[in-house]
């Protein structure tokens, strides 16, 4: 399952995810995590009102199943939450690294049933690549 983080230095979840400068995204399996690519947003990201600044990190993070900000306003979070996206808000800066590991021992135990869900969601993903909600008219 993909994940996402929202991040200003590529290392940590130290980013709203409105203002990011950049949004890692990493695969997450039981046997371990990997890194997949990363995107980086110019411009100006301060808030301002304007909407279609998160059209390109919605775009980015389409694929994943989590992502992790330091914190979402409530227009991105029902966005991110409509693309069926679990947000999770970091309140202090934390090392991406270190939520890999803790996500990866919760994988490998009993998964809470809103990770189950993002489980089931990735391996919808995997063999529906046709029927990926395209929205028609």
């Amino acid at each position: 399952m993909k994940i996402a983080f929202a991040t200003q230095d590529r290392q940590h979840v130290d980013a709203h995810f409105g203002w990011a400068k950049s949004i890692v995204i990493y695969n997450v399996t039981p046997g371990g995590y990997e890194f997949v690519e990363a995107f980086d947003f110019g411009g100006k990201l301060e808030e301002d009102g304007d909407e279609d600044k998160l059209a390109p990190k919605l775009e980015a993070v389409k694929d994943c199943a989590i992502l992790y900000v330091a914190a979402i306003g409530g227009s991105g979070a029902a966005r991110v939450v409509a693309l069926k996206i679990h947000p999770i808000k970091v309140p202090q800066p934390e090392p991406i690294e270190e939520i890999l590991a803790r996500l990866l021992g919760v994988l490998k135990g009993t998964p809470p049933p809103w990770l189950r869900k993002a489980l089931a969601k990735d391996g919808e993903r995997t063999y529906d690549f046709e029927d990926d909600e395209v929205s028609h008219g």
